[in-house]
């Protein structure tokens, strides 16, 4: 009886424990996924535009509300008229001025106005982390209008960084 009685003890230990692990471990990797999207949230992802084909300037900044992904350009965006405009998520944080593949980029739709602030949703199945870049586009002639390297904390960015048209200044 005494033998039972350990055997049961025993049984109900090992399932108790196994089972206080699993909960420490599943709560451990919630507490990371909570603490990342928290980082995210808090922490700037942003870039300031550079000009390619045309002059292009303003913030660009990736939220979180609700639950949902934006990009957003600031009150301070403004770029040239072009026919076929298309705000983009692209792999590279520099893009060429014309030329870029179809496969580098998602869109995020047409370009709203040429200036002031607007914001552009994020379809919940893209990776944030293989995008580099926020760009104005234009698809009709394959044109870069201007671009922002996205960088954590971003708060103050060099705009003439890696740009021939800054050159000299």
């Amino acid at each position: 009886m005494k033998l039972n009685y350990l055997t049961v003890l025993a049984v109900v230990s090992i399932l108790s424990w196994g089972s206080v692990a699993s909960v420490t471990v599943g709560s451990s990797a919630l507490r990371a996924q909570t603490t990342s999207i928290a980082r995210m949230n808090s922490s700037a992802i942003a870039g300031t535009f550079v000009s390619a084909e045309h002059p292009t300037e303003g913030m660009a900044r990736i939220v979180m509300e609700n639950g949902k992904y934006y990009l957003e350009l600031d009150e301070n965006f403004k770029t040239d008229p072009g026919p076929d405009l298309f705000v983009i998520l692209h792999q590279s944080a520099q893009l060429p001025n014309s030329g870029i593949e179809e496969s580098d980029y998602i869109s995020l739709g047409m370009l709203r106005s040429i200036e002031g602030a607007q914001r552009y949703e994020i379809p919940a199945d893209v990776d944030l982390d293989r995008f580099k870049a926020a760009a104005i586009w234009c698809k009709e002639f394959n044109a870069t209008f201007g671009y922002a390297s996205l960088r954590e904390n971003a708060t103050s960015v060099n705009p003439c960084a890696g740009h021939n048209p800054c050159a000299g200044k």
